[in-house]
């Protein structure tokens, strides 16, 4: 009887470990299989995630005209960048995607960048055409709906977007291992995993 009930423990922790009980985290997606072109701030063609690859990446996709959510997504992702080491902050990659590129031209970019005082060496904002940005969006599965609109005096269109607040945080290896949300996102947790990761 005993050894019935041993065997069946086996088996349960065993397909526990398969199921991923014990992973640390909820996601294994690999987004490496295919590369997207984009163009950096300084407008120099950059592919993702080949750019990233053999570093740990902090990935957000915003928009420059956000009110609040995108750069609070900013914001807290420099706060996790100021809670690493000199030797771990060489091991990772910071990178913001535009999700309304016919606005966020490179130039447009740096200078939400540079205001900001982002360091480009650990950093890159990227810009694409339609297609490239909506498979990456799809990738992550984020989500991006353009709201009220109007027009300024000088006949510009003006709009805001309804889109998803995430952060994602992707492996050496190009899996993607998990989501936060980007806005209100504890940062103790995003450099614990990180540190996770690098370990």
């Amino acid at each position: 009887m005993k050894f019935i009930i041993y065997s069946l423990s086996a088996v349960i922790f065993f397909l526990m470990i398969l199921s991923g009980c014990y992973e640390h985290f909820p996601l294994k997606q690999d987004i490496s299989r295919t590369q997207n072109n984009f163009l950096n701030q300084d407008s120099v063609i950059v592919k993702f995630p080949e750019a990233t690859k053999g570093k740990v990446t902090l990935m957000a996709m915003v928009y420059t005209h956000c009110p609040d959510i995108c750069p609070m997504t900013t914001h807290n992702m420099q706060l996790v960048e100021s809670k690493l080491s000199k030797d771990e902050l060489d091991k990772i990659r910071f990178v913001v995607i535009s999700f309304d590129p016919n606005r966020d031209t490179p130039g447009v970019l740096k200078k939400f960048a540079e205001i900001r005082d982002i360091n480009f060496n650990r950093w890159s904002f990227l810009s694409g055409d339609e297609q490239n940005t909506k498979e990456v969006m799809l990738k992550f599965d984020v989500k991006a709906v353009p709201a009220d609109s109007s027009y300024d005096e000088q006949g510009n269109l003006s709009y805001y977007i309804i889109h998803t607040d995430r952060i994602s945080l992707i492996d050496q290896n190009g899996l993607l291992r998990k989501n936060y949300v980007g806005s209100i996102v504890d940062v103790d947790e995003v450099v614990n995993d990180i540190k996770y990761l690098l370990n």
